[in-house]
């Protein structure tokens, strides 16, 4: 190449529910810690977003072991929710994380509407807090332990209730263990909804045959990795077609090839979980793999492929 010659650029920024992305790669809740876990891996700065591990009002120790279990191409969890509560993360979590560029996203958990509400508006408070992600794939605990996300009616109530109370875009995180995931996604975003999250983990187990017992000790659990892609991809395309606010595509996201595939059926941002289990430079290699697709592609624009799938 000619020292004068131009080397091609692409823009891989986009607009999230009023936020600018550097990139559409984030790390999904639960799988990044507060961030320092994976510092000395890869620069934070570098990623589009950073979204932290789920907050409660109160600390939480999540259940007992054992929580993990690999499966075939991926992993049960039953991690429980396991956090330091609100209190600790403003004092002792947020100031390192204000360190960084990325606009900051805050993932939010509670056992009555009341909770996710005062969640909502102690963060809105907090210097460094970008948006807030609801998780309402939690039991209503006033409600016979209903789970929020699969009444479209109770998910809707969370949503308008966190609006209520914040000044902060809000993203909903759905859950795919319903019979019609769009029913959710067009009642929350009839609520308020600034975006939606898709999808969280698919409920599963696994039975030790020594033993004859659950090999984990809550029985059931989380099932995420590449084994789920599949369903996490057709439901954002699904829901793609019925709701017009933005979508964080996520489930099994390995490389920059499966990234693609989100932002092809509809996505507008990825967020990568398992993968950064396995390898800790994961989101770091997925970004620039993006890049280099564009470059290869001949695509100027990454908001060129939003949706961009050819039936």
């Amino acid at each position: 190449m000619k020292q004068n010659a131009k080397v091609p650029k692409v823009n891989m920024a986009v607009q999230l529910a009023g936020l600018t992305l550097k990139n559409p790669v984030m790390p999904a809740a639960g799988t990044f810690g507060f961030g320092e876990e994976y510092a000395p891996f890869i620069d934070l700065n570098r990623l589009g977003a950073i979204v932290v591990k789920t907050i409660t009002l109160q600390p939480l120790i999540g259940n007992p072991p054992p929580r993990f279990m690999e499966t075939y191409c991926g992993l049960l969890n039953s991690v429980g929710l396991q956090n330091p509560g609100l209190e600790v993360f403003i004092r002792e979590k947020l100031p390192y994380l204000r360190r960084f560029s990325p606009p900051l996203i805050v993932n939010i958990a509670g056992k009555t509407i009341d909770e996710y509400a005062e969640l909502a508006e102690r963060l809105s408070a907090a210097e460094g807090v970008a948006a807030l992600e609801v998780n309402i794939s939690c039991p209503n605990v006033k409600e016979g332990g209903i789970v929020f996300g699969t009444v479209p009616e109770m998910a809707a109530r969370v949503t308008a209730a966190v609006k209520r109370h914040t000044h902060l875009p809000v993203i909903i995180k759905l859950t795919p263990n319903v019979t019609d995931i769009t029913e959710i996604a067009r009642a929350v975003e009839d609520a308020g909804a600034d975006a939606l999250s898709l999808i969280n983990t698919v409920r599963g187990m696994a039975i030790d045959i020594k033993t004859r017992r659950p090999a984990l000790a809550n029985v059931v659990g989380g099932l995420s990795g590449p084994a789920i892609k599949p369903i996490a991809l057709y439901a954002v395309w699904q829901v793609a077609q019925v709701v017009k606010i933005p979508l964080i595509g996520m489930g099994g996201i390995m490389t920059a090839h499966d990234a693609v595939e989100f932002l092809l059926a509809g996505a507008t941002a990825v967020a990568v979980g398992t993968a950064g289990l396995v390898n800790p430079r994961a989101l770091s290699e997925i970004i620039a793999g993006l890049e280099h697709y564009l470059l290869e592609e001949g695509v100027e624009d990454i908001k060129e492929l939003i949706g961009a799938i050819q039936l």
